[in-house]
């Protein structure tokens, strides 16, 4: 058995912590810049959180799956399984209603989002790492590295050019390019997902630019959006074979922020041609994430590694360990506090203007303070089921 690496705990538990202080809000009309997605291009703090779970996902598949055997069919079940729950778990989320009958029509279900991208993500992930293994115990290490590096450029690169790449080449100018081919209408993702989904079953939200609710211009986990999501993990499983191979702490660190900043300036290099997009999950975009979430790991690691007292971490294991439990714990909370009405307003509504919302002024203020109050609700259940040695295990 190798030796839990408690900094992958630590960042799986802030990024879930984060996730949770952005999805609710107390006030969506009241939010500070930093805690809202960007509209379209560009990144925010709260665009961190994704690719950031994401990569740890792939991370956390190299630590669990690096000594198992790839000729074992209990290997493969296990991942199955280990899918399968997440995408049920994800439509139980999109489906899920207070009232009778408990669960919306089928033919409205939407059928993409956060958890059903991670299991897609990491079926993937896991099964490309098991090839990965093979390859290095057939030819060797480097061999295995270079496929791995060979994989991520295959995904970004061949994105890149589906989207836009392929008429770049041709010459036509790139500010044409991004306003005709990735805009929110009009882009290869989006008319995938309408064809293929339908537009019943894509993602429903409130639209600034028409000023109504609607349904099928697209989907922020659309399905060819999530190549380059993979992408992400696969990223994740640098640092994976980093935590595997090299046991020196200085020299971790050092390759940690080498990677870092080679793949930060990669993003920033190609962002002129292809913008930062979340909702796309642009190319460029993958590069930025991923070279940020390796900094920032470092400097977990550094914290954990030689910083003298560690009582600081311990919310965030306790949040790690059992990420997905607290996560759809909360969706099934957040979406029934938004059904239940209480005077003609939702349960939530009233929680909060009978809370923060009348003690706080500003109203942004007020409102981030109401996710934080969530927040260390539901740090305070992770901490419990921690010290219970309860891990719900998906």
């Amino acid at each position: 058995m190798t030796k839990r690496i408690v900094s992958v705990d630590v960042f799986r538990g802030l990024t879930i912590a984060l996730m949770i202080l952005v999805n609710n809000p107390g006030s969506w009309s009241h939010i500070y810049p930093p805690f809202e997605h960007a509209e379209w291009f560009g990144v925010t703090p709260t665009d961190w959180v994704f690719p950031f779970f994401l990569f740890i996902v792939g991370t956390s598949i190299v630590l669990a799956y690096h000594r198992r055997d790839t000729r074992n069919i209990k290997t493969y079940k296990r991942i199955v399984s280990r899918t399968l729950k997440l995408l049920l778990l994800g439509w139980l989320l999109s489906g899920f209603k207070i009232h009778y009958p408990f669960f919306k029509s089928l033919s409205e279900l939407r059928l993409v989002g956060v958890l059903v991208r991670i299991g897609i993500v990491f079926f993937f992930g896991a099964l490309i790492y098991l090839l990965l293994k093979y390859i290095e115990k057939k030819w060797g290490r480097i061999f295995s590295i270079a496929t791995l590096i060979g994989l991520i450029i295959l995904t970004t690169v061949g994105y890149w050019y589906v989207m836009i790449g392929k008429y770049q080449l041709q010459g036509i100018p790139t500010e044409t390019l991004i306003e005709t081919r990735l805009n929110k209408n009009d882009n290869l993702v989006s008319q995938i997902d309408r064809k293929i989904l339908g537009i019943k079953h894509m993602w429903r939200h409130y639209e600034p630019d028409e000023g109504k609710v609607v349904q099928g211009n697209y989907d922020p986990e659309g399905l060819l959006s999530t190549i380059p999501s993979l992408a992400t993990a696969l990223l994740g499983m640098l640092l994976g074979m980093i935590l595997i191979y090299v046991h020196s702490p200085r020299r971790r660190l050092f390759w940690m922020i080498v990677l870092g900043v080679i793949l930060m300036g990669i993003g920033f290099a190609w962002e002129p041609y292809f913008p930062f997009s979340k909702k796309l999950w642009t190319s460029s975009y993958v590069f930025y994430m991923g070279g940020l979430a390796f900094l920032l790991f470092s400097l977990v690691y550094f914290l954990s590694e030689y910083f003298p007292w560690k009582g600081w971490m311990l919310p965030f294991v306790a949040f790690g360990m059992n990420a997905i439990a607290v996560y759809v714990l909360n969706g099934l909370i957040a979406k029934s506090f938004y059904q239940i009405k209480i005077g003609g307003t939702s349960l939530h509504n009233w929680l909060y203007t009978h809370t923060w919302g009348a003690w706080i002024h500003p109203p942004e203020l007020s409102s981030l303070m109401y996710a934080l109050s969530v927040v260390t609700f539901y740090g305070l259940i992770a901490w419990y089921l921690y010290k219970k040695r309860i891990f719900i295990k998906v």
